[in-house]
């Protein structure tokens, strides 16, 4: 199937005004993760953005970007506008965070595996908790799946329930990890959907499209990438990778 790689990328951070700009050694960060994209299965990579100057610094490295609305609520929306700009047709969209910068290639054609070998209309990845703090954490969001894979719900709450906490681990609970993968058709359906109400509820979008009867694959990861909110994560990524 003839997939493309989407990475949004937007200029305004409350916390890191112009994150995908920032260096890693040398190399704006929207150029680390471009990288890691070509390194996988992806046939084509685009560069999602809505400021001037990341979409010169994309084509300065040789790299495709599109201008986007700025006005987008969502990575997904953006994502959606720029394929509707591309000239070339695809059969999926892989959804990329552009703050990750050393991403696993594998971790995408895991995704793409999923599209490729099931009937999901969307997949992304989950990885087994490292700590009770981090199910307990509502940013870390978490999930439940079928034995298929296919994901039940997602949760800022710690699901399932431990009715009886005796040898609970926290390997038993699942992290949702930020990457998605869309059919094409999937991608451009959803733009019908309006907020539902388990999203208003718990603020994620992906109960959105699990209330609208789209269908969720998941895989499992043992690998967390390391993502940048901050100047001190930058610092501490560039450590890590003795770069």
């Amino acid at each position: 199937m003839n997939t493309v790689g989407i990475i949004p990328a937007r200029y305004g951070s409350t916390r890191f005004p112009g994150k995908p700009l920032a260096l890693i050694s040398g190399k704006p960060m929207i150029q680390r993760v471009y990288e890691q994209c070509l390194k996988s299965d992806l046939n084509f990579v685009v560069v999602a953005t809505d400021n001037d100057e990341i979409f010169d610094a994309v084509n300065s490295f040789g790299g495709n970007a599109v201008m986007t609305s700025s006005e987008h609520p969502s990575g997904t929306d953006r994502c959606r506008e720029a394929l509707k700009s591309l000239e070339q047709s695809f059969d999926l969209a892989i959804n990329i965070q552009g703050d990750e910068p050393f991403i696993n290639p594998e971790q995408i054609n895991q995704v793409i595996s999923i599209l490729e070998n099931t009937d999901a209309e969307i997949a992304t990845l989950v990885s087994p908790a490292l700590n009770f703090e981090e199910i307990e954490n509502s940013n870390r969001v978490k999930a439940v799946t079928a034995g298929d894979g296919k994901a039940l719900y997602f949760s800022r709450h710690g699901i399932p329930f431990p009715r009886n906490k005796k040898d609970l681990k926290p390997e038993d609970y699942l992290i949702h990890l930020g990457i998605y993968g869309f059919t094409v058709s999937a991608l451009e359906k959803t733009e019908r959907f309006k907020m539902s109400p388990l999203e208003k509820i718990e603020g994620l979008e992906q109960l959105r499209w699990l209330q609208n009867g789209v269908s969720i694959y998941t895989a499992i990861t043992n690998e967390r990438a390391d993502s940048v909110d901050t100047r001190e994560d930058l610092r501490a990524i560039e450590k890590k990778y003795l770069l």
